[in-house]
Formats: structure tokens, C-alpha cells, sequence
């Protein structure tokens, strides 16, 4: 394990708002090492296989309102008022835009062993400005997409606005 980059991605997580901590965790975690308990992200460095893993999870709970991040348990308790195959898609775009800011490279999140495969393909399409789910993350506030022309002042995809998802806005 790298430990300079296992300590880069957790500064960054909790740096985002994100509570991400080492603790003790049995072997039977939804991910190896990792574990979501009230929002909070747990990491058992003896068991942590990929610290990539951190970022994908810190995007599902970045996604979520913040009454739901602060409920956020894993594995079944992580999409508040999101669809899960958007949350999954929304995490994605999210862990590939945190990965841009760190300026680590692709494999460290879309490893070969995640992603049922298909990281490889993950890789190739947002290497080449093919990002799905962007559209979704700037309907949530947190970017825009590179399509749509926008003022010097904001920001767009990979880089965010916001790294949370902000509260809903009345009208």
C-alpha cells in the first residue's frame, strides 16, 4: 500500500466535508477495507485492497443532500432521494473529476477489479471527454458541463463548483 497516496486521498476526502478515518473493520465489508457508518467513511488499512476505492465511495456520499450524507450507511443506505444507477454513474463522474484535482492517475480508482470489468472503458471515455453523468452532477449544483458555454467565474467538469452536493434551492 501506498501510503503517501493513501494519505493524499484521505486528506482530500475530509478536506471535501467528508469524514474519512481508520478504524478496525471486520473482513466482511460491502468493499474490502471500507465501510460507510452515519456518513462517515472507515478504513481498515490492513484490509484496504485499492485506496481508490475511498474516492468512488466518498462520490456516493457527496451526491446525497446532507440529511441524507449524514445517514449514509453501506451497502443499502447510500442513495437518499437518488436513483441507484445514477448514484453509481454520479459517483463515478465524481471520483474522476476528485482524481483530475489530485492528479492521480485512473487506475488507482477504476481499478481492473472494480467497475464489473469495465473500467478499462470507464477509462478510455473520460480520457477522451466522453463523461456521463455530468449532466446530472450539474443539475445538482456541483459543476458544469463542457458543452454549455459558461461565465469565467464558474467552473466546469472535471473541475467542481462544489465538491457536496448543496441543499436544495426553493424556486
Amino acid at each position: 500500500m501506498d501510503d503517501l497516496l493513501l494519505h493524499k486521498i484521505v486528506g482530500f476526502i475530509n478536506d471535501t466535508g467528508i469524514e474519512c478515518k481508520e478504524g478496525t473493520l471486520p473482513e466482511s465489508t460491502f468493499l474490502p477495507g471500507v465501510d460507510i457508518k452515519d456518513g462517515r467513511i472507515v478504513y481498515d488499512k490492513l484490509l484496504l485492497r485499492y485506496p481508490g476505492d475511498l474516492l468512488h465511495e466518498a462520490g456516493h456520499i457527496a451526491v446525497l443532500l446532507p440529511h441524507d450524507r449524514r445517514q449514509a450507511q453501506s451497502p443499502d443506505k447510500l442513495f437518499g432521494d437518488v436513483d441507484p444507477a445514477a448514484a453509481e454513474m454520479a459517483a463515478i463522474a465524481w471520483s474522476w473529476a476528485a482524481l483530475q484535482h489530485l492528479q492521480i492517475p485512473p487506475e488507482v480508482v477504476f481499478h481492473e477489479h472494480g467497475y464489473k470489468g469495465g473500467s478499462s472503458n470507464i477509462i478510455e471515455n473520460f480520457s477522451a471527454g466522453r463523461y456521463f453523468a455530468v449532466p446530472y452532477l450539474q443539475w445538482l449544483g456541483m459543476t458544469a458541463e463542457p458543452k454549455h458555454p459558461v461565465p469565467a467565474s464558474e467552473y466546469t467538469y472535471p473541475k467542481m463548483k462544489h465538491w457536496l452536493r448543496p441543499e436544495k434551492k426553493s424556486g
